[in-house]
């Protein structure tokens, strides 16, 4: 089944009153958080105007590892993020309230 047609099978399921079991509801929240947290990063990466593998360098990482963080396919460890922040020159702020999360960089005063 391709994406499209389950997106449309779920909708029609809880437009019905269905409702999804918590193992994917808890699976669904887990890559929204992956996927804010590679939005965030792309975002600051591309405001500052460098590429995938400058990141990489400054973060002591690999270009395809910057990608799969981007893409929300990774979650991070914290080390990892404090070494992200500093290479996005940028503090790192997650707010976690139940299920709203809020992914951001807030650039250090230049």
């Amino acid at each position: 089944m391709n994406h499209a047609r389950w997106k449309l099978t779920r909708e029609r399921k809880l437009a019905q009153g269905g409702t999804e079991s918590p193992e994917v509801e808890a699976i669904r929240t887990e890559i929204r958080m992956a996927f804010d947290l590679g939005q965030a990063i792309h975002g600051r990466r591309t405001e500052l105007g460098i590429s995938q593998t400058e990141l990489a360098r400054r973060a002591h990482m690999t270009q395809p590892q910057v990608s799969g963080l981007e893409l929300g396919g990774t979650v991070p460890t914290l080390p990892l993020l404090a070494r992200l922040a500093k290479a996005l020159d940028a503090s790192l702020n997650i707010a976690l309230d139940g299920d709203t999360t809020s992914v951001t960089f807030t650039p250090h005063a230049a």
